[in-house]
């Protein structure tokens, strides 16, 4: 049973989650407000800048702009003055191109002086958008727009409306967000909750018993994000070859490897695709905010390296979904929590190789960097002088950490710092 007393029947198999989501989209912004947000926009709001918000399909990017214009309204502005396209509604169907979309702000707006506020959801799916938009800005008008794909704005895209735009990207709940979201009290319980379901707003108002249902919603999630996002814009045929590639990333976050090698695992599974293939596909899944490229970079010689990166999800609770959740994983699990953590504070993150060793992230904002590596538990003396050595040897005065499980450790080490995953993901010392 729902918060409204409606019951879905989420129990059917192939069940059609649409009018689910419809709900959700209704009631999250009554129950949760993602201040973080609200607080990186407002100091472009009133400014002629479109303000660009955008994420993976489901991360609560549409909850947000509600949120943000319930703000707005607040603080004065007339409805009247409101113009709101959510191109996921059948009713806008028609706006098809930049010049239907023109058509319909101007019909809208005609009587309306002075401040006007446009919001448009999902705005990949008008062709041409940015021709619009770029008139409306040199006006006075509050543009706000998102869009479900990295590559939002192409070389030709960014040319067209340089100086004339921000980017904010959103991401599924943070740990912090998900206590807050789900108003638990137990951090120990709900980062066991958080790293088995992540981070997807929706399946935290979806009261159910077991694993079944939880993963069957996170699964329908992940047909519509690959589905749309991916398969469908991209005119992609193989499917199967798609998912495997998936399934393998997966199945493989925080390991390094190359395209080669994914090849490789492919031609074990008998399907034949070449390398450059595999570099396409992996750029349209990182487009669908499917997955993250952290980049290595060689401390000593200060450089990127061009081979061997590593992959990380975007959300844990979707690759459960997919591949199954695998206790035994928890490393690699960790890893992809703090990268994620490190991302949504607004850092560059690539992981470090220093001589013939390997530092997990290597964390740059404004010029400053962090350091972090991650484990498990620090259970004996050879683990522990592992994960500390390698970063004794960087001599510079930027902060070091040691992240783990363990509840009690001690503070520090020759001046690296160990923290407790969840004290660090609610740590704000760092941020």
């Amino acid at each position: 049973m729902l918060k409204n007393e409606v019951f879905f029947d989420y129990t059917r198999r192939n069940v059609d989650f649409s009018d689910f989501f419809e709900y959700i989209l209704i009631m999250e912004d009554k129950y949760y407000k993602r201040e973080e947000y609200l607080e990186k926009i407002k100091p472009y709001l009133g400014k002629k800048i479109i303000k660009v918000i955008i994420g993976m399909r489901r991360s609560g990017k549409s909850y947000f702009l509600k949120q943000l214009r319930d703000e707005l309204f607040k603080e004065g502005l007339k409805k009247e003055s409101f113009l709101m396209i959510d191109m996921e509604e059948i009713k806008n169907d028609f706006i098809t191109s930049y010049k239907e979309l023109v058509e319909y702000i101007d019909n809208y707006f005609k009587d309306i002086q002075g401040r006007r506020v446009l919001f448009i959801d999902e705005v990949q799916d008008i062709k041409g958008w940015e021709k619009a938009l770029r008139s409306y800005v040199k006006e006075d008008y509050e543009i706000v727009i998102t869009g479900s794909n990295a590559h939002l704005f192409s070389s030709e895209i960014a040319t067209l409306l340089a100086g004339r735009s921000i980017e904010i990207e959103m991401y599924p709940l943070s740990f912090r967000e998900y206590l807050g979201f789900t108003k638990e009290e137990d951090k120990v319980n709900g980062f066991k909750m958080y790293l088995k379901y992540g981070g997807m707003p929706v399946i935290y108002d979806f009261l159910m018993e077991g694993d079944k249902e939880r993963y069957e919603l996170l699964r329908s999630l992940y047909d519509s994000i690959i589905l749309k996002e991916v398969i469908s814009r991209h005119d992609i045929r193989d499917v199967h070859m798609l998912e495997n590639l998936l399934k393998y990333i997966y199945d493989n976050i925080g390991n390094i490897f190359s395209a080669k090698k994914i090849v490789d695992y492919l031609k074990s599974q008998k399907l034949n695709k070449s390398v450059d293939t595999i570099i396409n596909y992996l750029r349209y899944l990182e487009g669908a905010f499917a997955v993250y490229k952290a980049e290595r970079y060689d401390i000593k010689g200060k450089r990127l390296l061009e081979v061997s990166e590593k992959y990380y999800v975007s959300d844990l609770g979707i690759r459960h979904a997919l591949i199954g959740y695998k206790a035994d994983d928890i490393s690699g699990m960790l890893e992809n929590v703090v990268y994620l953590e490190l991302k949504k504070r607004g850092y560059r993150v690539h992981v470090g190789k220093y001589e013939d060793m390997e530092i997990d992230f290597i964390a740059e904002r404004n010029g400053q960097l962090l350091y972090v590596q991650v484990c498990y538990l620090l259970e004996t003396e050879k683990v522990i002088e592992r994960e500390f050595d390698i970063l004794l040897k960087i001599k510079d005065n930027f902060p070091k950490y040691v992240i783990s499980l363990d509840e009690f450790f001690g503070d520090n080490r020759q001046g690296i710092k160990w923290m407790n995953i969840r004290d660090f993901l609610l740590s704000t010392d760092f941020s």
